[in-house]
């Protein structure tokens, strides 16, 4: 534990859901979800206006329809996400070499480490600041919890919500804790609170007063020990720079089982290409191939095998995937299939390269039976069949005529489209045949074309004992978590 406030804690607010409204101005203010859209799709993020009807990630997208039927339903734009990431990322690293990011929205960092920190006031500026530049540079906002230790800052940045900042002063962490329900401690899920709420304790402050050892009785040593710890607002986990990356893998859940063999064949294949993809992009080669299969009874198969050395080759991995994929059986059906690659490192082993070379060859031989010029007609045959797209809601468009819109809806044969730009005003809606020429898939547009030079001021709050005081300047335009 420190002496001064110098953990800071980071949390985009309603992240997807954000972003989203950020940058259709329609949906602005309005309640929007965004997850998967089947049957058997959940809920990644709900905007504050959808939570109001008693929506929340995970769960199920039926359940989230029923509440809020009115809500605009949004398929995932994971690139574009990213993307903003990256910025409030790299404004988190211009203030400490020490930054532990969580997922793409949620990121520790270490003040002091930064010397951008070193006590409460220089920690409260620096919070001030970095949410002032995460708006100028995103256009989106965030949440800041500042504290002594990582569990401390973390509570601190959820009072905080919506798009505030929360300082819980050194000293204070006991009395501020207390009276908490058990669930706020990290590792208290609901099987962990049932358990102890049967034990008669419910509070922080109950956990402290049952003592050490009854709760290394009720839930083991290890837990026991954290838990009774965490109670007296102890933590001393550092703050980690980097997470070494263990694996990279992608997984596709289907609305309706796959029954049909090579329809699954097809798509581990395609899994497979994907998973090379990120791997190129991350700059990583592996040694284990693993196969997941998850069946028609939620019954969850793992399959690997390790090669002789590290590759990123598309032919060798889509090779092993489909060796692990003969050891299963898939005949009641899939309902998710995944592909990953684990042993992972920065360099790839050369004779692997040489052996997917050889079955290159070997298939090209193969093909040599007819005559070039008929391999030519054939290629200008397939290269004349029209492309069709896959219109997902939310995703972006361009129009040849009316310009930059996002997909509202399709179905029978039509695609409704929204024209509108993050700097617009709401926009008009128009309708077309889903193979209409002049319409074709876009990449987003940036949600702040250039950075101010000023970025606006932000609501500011410190926790003593009891006193919270989160802000409220996003609570009613929906872009809060």
């Amino acid at each position: 534990m420190r002496n001064a406030p110098t953990i800071l804690h980071l949390d985009m607010d309603a992240f997807f859901a954000q972003a989203e409204q950020a940058s259709k101005p329609s949906l602005r203010g309005k309640a929007v979800v965004v997850g998967g859209l089947g049957p058997r799709g959940v809920v990644a993020t709900a905007s504050y206006e959808a939570r109001a009807f008693g929506v929340h990630s995970a769960m199920p997208m039926a359940q989230a329809r029923r509440l809020a039927p009115n809500a605009a339903y949004l398929v995932p734009r994971f690139a574009f996400y990213r993307s903003i990431s990256e910025q409030v990322m790299g404004l988190l690293g211009e203030l400490s070499p020490l930054v532990e990011p969580l997922s793409l929205d949620e990121a520790f960092v270490d003040l002091e480490a930064g010397e951008a920190a070193w006590d409460g006031e220089s920690a409260r500026l620096a919070g001030v600041r970095l949410r002032a530049d995460i708006r100028a540079v995103t256009g989106l906002t965030g949440s800041v919890g500042l504290a002594s230790c990582k569990m401390l800052a973390k509570i601190a940045s959820e009072q905080a919500k919506p798009d505030g900042l929360v300082l819980i002063e050194p000293g204070t962490e006991r009395a501020l804790l207390g009276p908490m329900s058990v669930r706020t401690l990290p590792g208290v899920g609901p099987a962990t609170g049932d358990h102890l709420r049967r034990a008669g304790i419910i509070t922080v402050d109950e956990i402290a007063e049952a003592g050490e050892d009854e709760l290394v009785r009720l839930l083991g040593k290890a837990h026991g020990h954290a838990l009774y710890a965490m109670a007296l607002a102890r933590d001393d986990r550092p703050v980690v720079a980097a997470r070494e990356t263990k694996s990279v893998s992608v997984e596709d859940t289907y609305d309706v089982d796959i029954h049909d063999r090579v329809r699954v064949e097809l798509e581990v294949q395609r899994l497979a290409d994907r998973c090379v993809r990120r791997l190129r992009g991350a700059g990583l080669s592996g040694r284990t191939i693993v196969l997941k299969v998850r069946r028609y009874d939620f019954s969850t198969l793992t399959r690997s095998e390790t090669l002789r050395g590290p590759t990123d080759d598309q032919a060798v991995i889509r090779e092993a995937a489909a060796r692990l994929l003969d050891s299963v059986d898939t005949t009641g059906g899939v309902r998710l299939l995944g592909v990953g690659v684990s042993g992972l490192a920065d360099f790839t082993q050369e004779d692997l390269f040489a052996q997917a070379a050889e079955a290159v060859e070997a298939a090209a031989v193969e093909r040599e039976d007819g005559p070039g010029e008929e391999l030519a007609d054939e290629s200008v045959g397939e290269a004349a069949v029209p492309v069709e797209h896959e219109w997902r809601p939310g995703h972006d468009v361009r129009h040849a005529v009316l310009g930059h819109g996002w997909v509202q809806g399709s179905g029978l044969g039509r695609v409704t489209v929204r024209f509108e730009t993050p700097e617009s005003g709401p926009g008009r809606v128009r309708t077309f045949r889903t193979e209409d020429p002049e319409l074709e898939p876009a990449d987003p547009l940036p949600l702040v074309r250039r950075r101010p030079e000023e970025g606006g001021e932000a609501a500011v709050g410190t926790v003593g004992a009891q006193d919270v005081d989160s802000g409220s300047s996003a609570a009613g335009s929906g872009n809060s978590r």
